[in-house]
């Protein structure tokens, strides 16, 4: 009897066993744990913003605990190529595509209106006709904003308060959505003030350097905003206004640390972050872009960099000791 009931046990404990183990089996061969979630990128260009809105968003995904495998395109600057790349993707059967500037997004809604879409950098998500409204997207699209509603406006009110003269010289691309509706939100943001801009379009980044040459004499500073074609060039306008002591604003901080004077901005690692947390709940099924208000940068300071206003030749001024942060 004593024997029975220890065969019986060890019977018992190894039909548990087999079924532990069965299901073990079930899950690994499913993939429910081990899903590998293919990730379109497309990036208009590279430059230090855009290359740290990628970095924050591939740490969301890592913070979810998600594996990912990243197709990475850049189209530099092409705008065929962008397109291209946005088809590429769809053909490839890609779980969600990482649109990362405003050409990026527009050329991945052209491809496809059933695969989701997360962007970041883009200036303009409604003006630029990727969702209904920033708090009801609408249809396969959702993400994080480059523009602070709060960043030009001050911006613009610092130059009128400090700056000699009432000149300010914009280049940009006039092709870029983005870039137009921000030249429209400086003029109007200049109402009020003596302030004028005098602007010059580019097309592409060998053609910034003989713009900013173009506007020596002719303006009081440079203002140049949050425009893929002017800030992957953005070295050739910093030289123009070292030599010719001109005054850089810039859009973004990343452009303050390349050697800009001042800019009113945000981190752009952490709206690819913010951008990387939607993407995460859009993968794992929790969510709908539709269903995923476009998020605003949550930060906004001025940074001023000291030594650049020294090459520059920007008098100092003590008021700026306590309204912002420093690079040396």
């Amino acid at each position: 009897m004593k024997w029975l009931k220890t065969c019986g046990a060890l019977l018992l404990a190894g039909s548990v066993l087999a079924g532990c183990s069965g299901e073990k089996t079930t899950k690994e061969t499913s993939g429910e744990k081990e899903k590998t979630y293919k990730v379109g990128v497309t990036q208009i260009v590279e430059h230090p913003s855009l290359d740290a809105a990628f970095n924050g968003f591939k740490k969301a995904l890592e913070d979810k605990g998600l594996k990912v495998e990243y197709d990475v395109q850049i189209a530099q600057g092409d705008m065929n190529n962008n397109q291209t790349i946005a088809n590429n993707f769809v053909a490839d059967g890609v779980d969600l595509i990482f649109a990362n500037s405003t050409p990026s997004a527009l050329g991945a809604l052209n491809a496809t209106k059933d695969i989701p879409i997360v962007f970041t950098s883009v200036t303009d998500p409604v003006g630029a006709k990727l969702v209904q409204s920033m708090e009801q997207p609408g249809g396969n699209v959702t993400g994080t904003t480059d523009t602070h509603p709060d960043a030009i406006p001050k911006t613009v009110q610092f130059i009128d308060q400090f700056v000699d003269g009432n000149r300010v010289g914009m280049i940009y691309n006039a092709g870029e959505q983005n870039s137009v509706a921000q030249v429209d939100a400086v003029k109007k943001a200049m109402e009020g003030t003596d302030l004028t801009i005098v602007p010059v379009s580019v097309s592409t980044s060998a053609e910034v350097k003989q713009a900013a040459e173009s506007l020596v004499g002719k303006v009081d500073c440079f203002y140049v905003i949050t425009d893929n074609t002017v800030v992957s060039a953005l070295e050739s306008v910093i030289q123009v206004a070292n030599d010719q002591d001109i005054p850089l604003f810039v859009g973004e901080l990343d452009s303050v640390k390349r050697g800009g004077f001042a800019a009113y901005g945000f981190d752009y690692y952490d709206i690819g972050y913010e951008a990387g947390v939607m993407a995460a709940d859009i993968l794992e099924g929790k969510k709908k872009p539709s269903e995923l208000p476009v998020q605003y940068p949550q930060k906004l300071k001025l940074v001023i960099n000291k030594k650049a206003a020294q090459e520059m030749g920007v008098e100092w001024r003590s008021e700026w000791d306590s309204m912002a942060e420093f690079i040396e």
